[in-house]
């Protein structure tokens, strides 16, 4: 006993001896930071099913305000988790101490982003201000914890502009259950994680790995960096205990543990669905559900019971008209029961950067919840937590991914749709006449599909003025005197956005003597490429799209066509471009495509991607000649 207090007493002087001066940082680990984690030491101890203690030490030193947010002190719990041995030590430039805390100077609020609405998800803060950068936080803690089924996945970092010195992540596995491991290497080597096993303990440790910078176009970290996933065969989730060898064995634990105890109907239910008078196809009974639904319910965050992860009861969200994304799923997937439409609650990981689940590593997962429903035509998909999205439409942030659909029979692994890029469209038909003063009338029909439709989505809340002046912003490479949007309309039937512009634009031609000189495309995409010779990192374009522009101008009275750029074509592995004129009497056609291609590419084709982007901005800016009639 006296080793072991002697030991431990040890290691609690040895972290605290260390008061990391910010100048033994080397260079390449200041590079590109805005944090540095000089040491990070997480020891899981699983005990037994229910039991796992987390003993966690970090220090970080902040170099800017922009690192601020990242170092704060905080720990997340949940409802009779046990937290214990809280000490921070914040120390100035060259190591010297500044000012500790215990436990007590932390505030106790609610861990969610939209507030404290019905949430047992809890996080410890400290709220500490910075007076003097750079400056640096030693933060330890222990946690324990019943729920065994989270054990967290071991990365470097999983922010921009965040370098490390060091990190060990140690799994002591006392419990007898079979643990699983499983590493993932970074698919563009930028790091890599060494593992030590020694009979019932592992440990990986990371070192000296540099920042990643948020370059243009960089993927999300998770698709960069190494990661080591874990999980135990057998859990424990807030009294549930199940089994996860398998999916089979997960979604059957899911389903009877989770799901069948809220699935229930209630008479009022029941008659919601007989007071819809449903007929015609099965697509159109079930779109005529999730109408109703939208129209009657809206989305509040809600974590409680069972660690956050059983949906409130149907009935409640029938009654109140609300629920988070578990909530609003479960309520229609029993309007759907009822009217004898068959489904499946879908986990997913919702992120613009597209991460599936491993079909190899069966795991807890996943941060949202939407609806699958088989037919003799294909998947159908419902997004529940939205009053304005589309019937079997998806965002970006859930597309070409996978989910895990809990059946009765246990998990099934299924893609969500990806999306082409002639759905993912955008189309400009664009009325422009052309005043001899330099400015411009036009009338334009705009119309947007797939992920297109999502970024405009945003439209449908908006006020008159609100759109107007959104629409402005976004357009800002046309000088506007006026410029108005009319019938607004989100087609929720076909996930189609489409509205009306009428504008005035000055100074859209050039004099040059009795000519008029201007560039053939008005509206595009403003985008600032530059070559990077040094760049360290690969970039990505998240999604395939195209773009679909014509654009007819009527010429000044007296005015005639006296110069045009001709007809060009461009073709790369990232896409396609053409640009076509055409005059016709008292007019010029302007034809314009542009097609993108969705994937990830080695940061060596980063110059050769702007360059492909350079001549097509210069193609949209190719110049047109009228000239005054002798």
């Amino acid at each position: 006993m006296k080793i072991i207090i002697a030991g431990a007493l040890f290691v609690a002087s040895f972290y605290y001896s260390q008061t990391y001066p910010v100048s033994s940082i080397s260079p390449e680990i200041k590079k590109n930071a805005s944090a540095v984690i000089r040491s990070e030491s997480t020891q899981v101890e699983i005990n037994k099913i229910d039991e796992i203690i987390y003993k966690n030490y970090s220090a970080v030193s902040v170099l800017n305000k922009e690192a601020v947010s990242f170092a704060v002190p905080k720990i997340f719990y949940q409802k009779g988790d046990v937290i214990s041995n809280v000490k921070v030590v914040v120390y100035d430039e060259s190591g010297k101490k500044i000012k500790s805390f215990s436990k007590g100077d932390f505030l106790d609020i609610a861990a969610n982003s939209q507030g404290s609405f019905y949430s047992d998800s809890r996080a410890l803060i400290l709220s500490y201000t910075p007076s003097v950068f750079p400056y640096t936080v030693e933060f330890s803690y222990e946690q324990k914890d019943e729920s065994t089924v989270f054990i967290p996945d071991f990365t470097p970092f999983a922010n921009f502009n965040i370098s490390l010195e060091k990190s060990t992540f140690s799994v002591v596995n006392n419990s007898g259950i079979n643990l699983r491991s499983k590493v993932y290497p970074s698919s563009f080597g930028y790091a890599s994680v060494s593992a030590d096993d020694k009979g019932n303990t592992k440990t990986y440790t990371y070192q000296n790995i540099p920042a990643l910078d948020e370059e243009v176009l960089v993927p999300n970290p998770q698709k960069i960096l190494p990661k080591v996933s874990f999980s135990l065969d057998e859990f424990n989730l807030v009294g549930k205990k199940g089994k996860i060898t398998t999916w089979k064995d997960f979604g059957l634990w899911y389903h009877n543990s989770l799901l069948k105890p809220v699935s229930a109907s209630t008479p009022q239910i029941k008659a919601e669905i007989a007071a819809l008078n449903l007929t015609g196809t099965k697509e159109e009974k079930i779109k005529k559900i999730y109408q109703y639904m939208q129209s009657k319910t809206r989305y509040i965050f809600v974590s409680l019971g069972i660690g956050g992860w059983q949906p409130m009861l149907p009935d409640d969200v029938q009654k109140k008209g609300y629920g988070d994304c578990k909530g609003l799923t479960n309520y229609m997937k029993i309007l759907l029961d009822e009217a004898g439409i068959e489904s499946h609650y879908a986990i997913i990981n919702s992120n613009p950067s597209a991460i599936s689940f491993d079909k190899d590593f069966p795991k807890m997962g996943g941060n949202h919840v939407i609806l699958v429903i088989p037919t003799e035509k294909g998947n159908i998909w419902l997004e529940n937590t939205s009053q304005e999205i589309a019937f079997n439409h998806l965002s970006y942030s859930t597309t070409d991914r996978n989910v895990l659909a809990v059946k009765p029979s246990g998990i099934e692994i299924i893609d969500t749709p990806n999306y082409t890029a002639q759905q993912n469209r955008e189309k400009q038909l664009i009325n422009i006449v052309l005043n001899a003063d330099k400015t411009i009338n036009g009338k334009a029909k705009m119309q947007y599909t797939g992920n297109q439709y999502d970024f405009n989505l945003g439209f449908a809340g908006l006020s008159q003025k609100e759109r107007n002046d959104a629409l402005k912003s976004q357009m800002s490479m046309l000088n506007f005197e006026n410029l108005e949007m009319n019938d607004f309309k989100n087609d929720r039937d076909v996930a189609s956005i489409n509205y009306d512009l009428s504008f005035k634009a000055l100074n859209y031609s050039k004099l040059v003597g009795s000519s008029l000189i201007f560039r053939a495309v008005p509206i595009y995409s403003e985008g600032f490429f530059h070559d990077n010779e040094t760049r360290n990192l690969p970039f990505e374009t998240k999604f395939a799209y195209e773009d679909d522009y014509e654009i007819a101008y009527e010429l000044p009275e007296g005015y005639f066509i006296e110069e045009l750029p001709q007809n060009g074509i461009l073709t790369s592995e990232f896409g396609t471009y053409s640009l076509s004129f055409e005059k016709k009497e008292a007019q010029l056609i302007v034809k314009r495509v542009i097609q993108i291609k969705k994937g990830i590419y080695n940061k060596e084709k980063y110059n050769d991607y702007v360059s492909f982007r350079k001549k097509i901005l210069n193609a949209d800016n190719s110049k047109i000649m009228i000239s005054k009639k002798s």
